[in-house]
């Protein structure tokens, strides 16, 4: 049996968000993330031509890349991104019929969510996960343990502010998987070209996810 998107999602732990300001930038970012180990991508509708993007990976790496779409507001958006390649959809914020739409053509739905009404209307609007966003600003991996306390049943994946030094943190707090930004996806370093810094980055995330589930495992 393949593995699902929801299982693909839990065990690589990391959701990169993608928002190149081109697509031969973007290329060298998923290439450089691949190599480091992470195989799941998120392409923002923000960046110039999205879609021609995730057709491009799609061709590209195939079944080697798990592609979602991010910033998506509407349900024309999240129909389109799918037929480009897209397996989940992402939302910065909440909006039913992004969720419907998405569900309708039986990919993962993500939207985003911040207070506690917010997120359980997500949940039972057919939401699949919660991307908690902006979580740092709400006091980060504290904020998400306090929402997970009324709402235990609740997969959420906390975006911004999830860095090297707080991605335990998040895990510990109950966190499905993290959406994580520049710490990751360093647009400086392609422009730099050190696409190795990234390589490296993603290793270091998959080490701190590795050793977590390994403190957290029954046998440890």
């Amino acid at each position: 049996m393949p593995e699902t998107t929801a299982q693909i999602i839990e065990r690589v732990g990391l959701i990169p968000v993608l928002r190149a300001r081109n697509a031969a930038q973007a290329h060298a970012v998923v290439k450089a993330m691949i190599a480091g180990g992470v195989t799941v991508v998120e392409v923002t509708m923000t960046v110039p031509g999205a879609l021609d993007l995730l057709r491009e990976l799609k061709n590209e790496y195939g079944a080697k890349l798990l592609l979602g779409s991010g910033t998506v507001t509407t349900a024309k958006e999240a129909e389109a991104t799918i037929d480009a390649g897209a397996e989940f959809v992402v939302s910065p914020s909440l909006h039913p019929e992004v969720i419907a739409a998405t569900k309708a053509r039986k990919k993962l739905s993500i939207p985003g969510a911040l207070t506690p009404t917010e997120v359980i209307t997500a949940s039972r609007a057919g939401a699949d996960y919660v991307k908690i966003f902006p979580c740092s600003a709400m006091g980060g991996a504290s904020y998400l343990k306090s929402l997970l306390a009324p709402f235990p049943h609740l997969k959420l994946i906390p975006t911004g502010g999830v860095t090297h030094h707080t991605a335990a943190s998040f895990l510990e707090a109950g966190a499905r998987a993290l959406g994580v930004g520049s710490d990751l996806v360093n647009l400086a370093a392609i422009d730099q070209g050190a696409p190795e810094v990234i390589t490296a980055a993603a290793k270091t995330y998959l080490q701190i996810i590795a050793e977590f589930r390994n403190s957290t495992s029954p046998s440890s």
